[in-house]
């Protein structure tokens, strides 16, 4: 078998002459069109995008006028021609002959981006027949010759690329070998999440969460300062598809001179999470995270009160924490927060007062992250294990569980007791297991904090001491929530004795009659949720 021809060598920049645009998210094309009309470069074009151009004044070739061949088919065929696919993948002179025998003419930029698949399919209503005729054909095609002819041609698959290559053709008369090169790299990436979404899709069977062919598709944001040690390096990758709202999608307002680390990441996605628990237009409420559990939590009138009780709750350990905040940090709030250090604060956005306050603390960084993306999203957690990944559906359950619980015991929580109740319970999801969290009221109105948390122990009654511990004298007349069920008494007989009088627990032990009769024993009033929240 002979060995194919290599491309001979080009120079590394390279004009742009003739470009094909054939796209189904229109943003930004007739602008490009226009700019690149104006540096005289023939433009081919197709269908919807055609239409587009012209409408705007822009002169276009139609694709089946430059082929002789019209779309058929309903245009699911169009652009499959030799003199497309040649004038994409023709090697500069070498290539002329072949390229010219077929009618064909040289192309030195692709602008296509694919039908809808993804969107179609999470629109949830369509048919079948109506998700498989968005599997694009021409368009991988075509987009995957552009990107193997990169040392000649200019691939674009995304509208915010659009504006620096039109700066560089401006700047340089053509495209530079390195610009290509990242945008076939880019284009590569592309269609393999494309192909990636269609085969997940045909392969879900009747469970549309797991399909049997999983693709996970993330570009490098940029390098962390290290990873979860100072000797271990690390990276942030961004999902192709990361919802508005969430972590990824977060906007920088200030770095205070040094990049966030691997653990400051996990730390701020659990602060966020947690603190999402509270509806911002019910309470202001604010969790100080360490070491990814909450160490002090609370919810108020207004945003400063709630992260004052919040400190100190656990005023050593919030020291160097991470803050989240359900409701725009101000002034006054700004403030409080900057009299010890932080290393990082994420709320929906900042006061102008508020960042001119916050910026000038050294090293703190600051995160805007907007309103949580809809519950109603599928969304999978995921966990690396070797050689695989485990994936399960996000814990997204909590509020009103306490409030629909069973109580078992004699005495039923006050309103009072349940709403403490409620508060710890949707903290202790954000706990590592076994985990525990002590919950009262505090001064003021509408107030509610956490006065001790056990986390991350072997044993749940372990926990219950750490956290009456932590608490001191604030355990008495406060109500505990726990993770998971007690397997023995002894964990509700070191609560009645630190002084707690109420328990929101899963139940489902074969030990629940006695950790019942220990309740009542202690006259602690207790309700059973029926539900697990672990978090290992």
């Amino acid at each position: 078998m002979s060995a194919k021809a290599p491309a001979p060598p080009l120079a590394d920049l390279q004009p742009v002459r003739r470009a094909l645009i054939s796209v189904s998210d229109k943003h930004g094309i007739v602008e490009l069109g226009r700019a690149l009309a104006a540096r005289g470069v023939e433009i081919l074009s197709t269908g919807g995008t055609a239409k587009a151009l012209v409408d705007a004044g822009v002169k276009v070739t139609q694709v089946s006028e430059y082929t002789g061949s019209p779309e058929i088919m309903g245009g699911r065929v169009k652009t499959l021609h030799p003199r497309v696919h040649g004038g994409i993948l023709m090697r500069g002179d070498m290539d002329d002959a072949d390229l010219a025998k077929v009618g064909g003419k040289p192309i030195d930029l692709v602008v296509v981006n694919l039908y809808p698949f993804e969107q179609t399919v999470a629109k949830g209503s369509a048919s079948h027949a109506e998700v498989i005729e968005e599997i694009d054909i021409g368009g991988p095609s075509m987009v995957r010759s552009a990107a193997k002819s990169h040392p000649r041609v200019t691939v674009l698959v995304d509208p915010s690329d659009y504006a620096a290559v039109l700066a560089e053709l401006a700047e340089k008369n053509g495209t530079t070998l390195a610009t290509r090169a990242r945008l076939a790299a880019k284009a590569f990436a592309h269609t393999a999440a494309y192909d990636g979404a269609i085969a997940a899709y045909l392969s879900r069977e009747d469970d549309p969460l797991y399909p049997q062919y999983l693709t996970l598709t993330f570009e490098k944001g940029y390098k962390l300062r290290y990873g979860e040690n100072p000797h271990q390096t690390g990276a942030f990758y961004r999902e192709r598809t990361a919802p508005e709202g969430s972590l990824a999608r977060a906007e920088s307002l200030g770095a205070g001179g040094k990049e966030l680390s691997f653990n400051n990441f996990v730390d701020v996605q659990a602060a966020l999470d947690a603190v999402r628990e509270f509806d911002a237009a019910k309470v202001s409420g604010c969790v100080i995270v360490k070491h990814t559990n909450p160490c002090g939590t609370a919810i108020a009138e207004t945003l400063d009160e709630a992260y004052r009780v919040a400190r100190d709750a656990d005023p050593v350990s919030a020291f160097g924490g991470i803050v989240a905040l359900n409701r725009e940090v101000d002034e006054v709030t700004a403030k409080s927060m900057s009299e010890i250090f932080l290393e990082c604060i994420v709320a929906p956005s900042f006061s102008g007062k508020a960042l001119e306050i916050l910026r000038a603390k050294k090293n703190l960084r600051l995160l805007a992250a907007s309103a949580a993306p809809s519950a109603d999203r599928v969304q999978l957690d995921y966990r690396k294990i070797g050689g695989g990944l485990a994936a399960m559906s996000a814990d997204l359950s909590g509020e009103g569980e306490v409030e629909r619980a069973r109580v078992v015991t004699k005495r039923a929580p006050t309103d009072e007791e349940l709403r403490a109740l409620s508060f710890a319970w949707r903290v202790t999801k954000h706990v590592k297991s076994n985990a525990i969290v002590l919950a009262k009221p505090g001064e003021g109105a509408g107030v509610l904090r956490t006065v001790g948390v056990g986390a991350g122990q072997m044993s749940r009654v372990v926990s219950v001491e750490i956290a009456l511990r932590k608490a001191g004298e604030l355990a008495k007349g406060s109500v505990l929530g726990s993770d998971a069920f007690f397997p023995f008494p002894d964990g509700v007989e070191t609560a009645a004795r630190g002084g707690i009088t109420a328990i929101a627990q899963p139940g489902g032990s074969v030990k629940d009659a006695e950790v019942i009769a220990a309740a009542d024993a202690a006259g602690i009033a207790m309700v059973f949720t029926g539900v697990r929240h672990f978090r290992h």
